[in-house]
Order: structure tokens, then sequence, then C-alpha cells
């Protein structure tokens, strides 16, 4: 999955610290794509920028801690008209995790989440003042009123619903083409378990038993933690598919599931578990 990055180590705790030499800038455009270097076929800590890439530009006042992976610190270039330097462009972080993978690409998607909380939050919801980053936790603060807001994360689970040496198997209406399971977000006042029964009757039809935590994940690009769980079906098994969220519903044999094209997502390794015969109905 994205976020397997052994050896390596990801460092989420806030530092306020100075950039140093070596360390990665990420610069991000409206469209939330990221600036990298044009060589995709070997992408890795070279793609990022760094600080020598920039040699006109005073950037001291523009650059956000974010993390450090290992040694390596990352940076946001935050707030700053940008002249696009040789050999760099703008991708999308869909693009680099369809066609990249590794430290880097968990950074940017990391880094991608943390660029969006901050473009959502400039001003209070409280007082409409603007907000300034504190510099004592990842934070912002409202130098009027005192708010203070926190990163943003949506828990969301990834269901594979089991029947027998089957899986249910969809595809969304509208975005991802490939295969998944069943996924939606926890609501207020619900447990993780509820979500799963709720969104698997709402978007199926179907009454899930045994429901049991697999694994989750990090989703920076839709500021997500992914929560994955197996469970059965309880009873009725015909699909009665809601056609306004998903374009196709079906039970799959292990041996028939199609995998998506790559081992980027939890629900990827969810379904070769399953279809490998690492998950049965019965040890849930």
């Amino acid at each position: 999955m994205i976020q397997d990055i052994y050896p390596s180590i990801f460092k989420n705790e806030y530092q306020n610290r100075p950039y140093q030499e070596g360390d990665s800038i990420l610069v991000f455009n409206e469209a939330g794509e990221v600036l990298v270097r044009n060589a995709m076929e070997h992408f890795g800590q070279e793609s990022l920028l760094k600080k020598s890439d920039l040699p006109q530009m005073a950037l001291t006042d523009h650059l956000e801690y974010l993390f450090a992976i290992d040694e390596r610190s990352y940076y946001l270039l935050w707030k700053m008209d940008l002249l696009i330097p040789d050999g760099f462009s703008y991708r999308s972080i869909r693009e680099l995790r369809d066609h990249c993978s590794g430290t880097e690409v968990f950074a940017i998607f990391t880094a991608y989440h943390l660029w969006k909380w901050y473009s959502d939050n400039q001003f209070c919801g409280k007082c409409g003042a603007g907000l300034t980053f504190d510099r004592r936790e990842r934070a912002l603060r409202c130098p009027k009123c005192g708010q203070v807001i926190y990163p943003r994360i949506n828990p969301a689970v990834i269901v594979g619903v089991i029947k027998g040496d089957s899986i249910l198997i969809t595809r969304y209406r509208t975005g991802y083409a490939h295969n998944a399971l069943i996924a939606g977000f926890t609501e207020i006042g619900e447990t993780l378990e509820e979500t799963v029964a709720r969104e698997v009757m709402e978007e199926t039809g179907i009454r899930v038993k045994n429901i049991t935590y697999y694994k989750s994940q990090p989703w920076g690009m839709a500021q997500d933690i992914l929560v994955g769980y197996f469970c059965e079906a309880d009873g009725d098994e015909e699909i009665h598919m809601d056609a306004d969220e998903l374009k196709s519903a079906e039970w799959v044999k292990r041996e028939d599931i199609l995998l998506q094209p790559t081992s980027a997502s939890l629900t990827n390794e969810m379904m070769k578990m399953f279809r490998d015969g690492m998950i049965r109905a019965d040890e849930l």
C-alpha cells in the first residue's frame, strides 16, 4: 500500500525548524497538482524541488514544515508566485499514484492532505479573521478570537462482504473506473461497525454479520483515514444496487477477481487477500 515505505520511517510530529540543504519542497497549484521533475521513469528523492532549484528566490518566510521521512524534511512552499524551473512541471497526484511508487509518492499524498487543509482554512469560521500558522503544534490559530483549528481527517470504511468463496465487487458510478469494494464515510454519532452495516445496506441491500477489522490506511488525496473490514452476508444475498452510487455490484469467485492496476490502495490489498485464500468466511 502507499504508506508501506519500510525501511524508511515517517515522522509526522510537528517541528518549528528551518530548511536544511537537501530537504524537499512541495508546491501545489490551484488545481492541487504538484510540481515535480519531468523525468517520471526514475521518480524518487531528486524528483522534488530543493532550494538549489530556486536560487534567486527568498523562501524563508514562505516555507512551512510538514513532516520528515528518515532524516529528510519536507516543506510546503506557501502563497508565493513561482516561475516553474527548467525541467519541472505540474502533475496530478492521481497520475503519480498510477505511474510511480515509493517514499516520495507517499510524501506527496501526505503533503497534499496538509496543503488542502491549509487552503480550505485561511479564515476563522468563528470571527472571520485571517488565520496564522501555530509555531508550537500543527494547527492554525486565529489571532483575534484565539480559535485553534487542527487538520481535518475524514474516517471512511472499506468493506469486503463475503458469501462463501465469493466477494462483493463493485464499480463506482463516477470517478475511479476499476474494481472496488463497498466504501463510505462515517456519519455523526456512528461507530465504524455501524458504518459498515449501513453502507452495505444502502448500496446493495444486503445485511451483514461477523464484522471484523482488517487494517487501516491514510489516504491523503481525499483527506481520509480508511478503515478496512471483512464481514459475511447475512440472510438474503440478492443484490439491490443503488444505481446513483454504483455502476455495477456482483458476487465474484476468488479465482475470477480482477485486481486494480496498482497496489497502492487498501481496497486492492483486501481483494488480493481474499483472492489468495488468506481471508475466509469461517475465520471471521
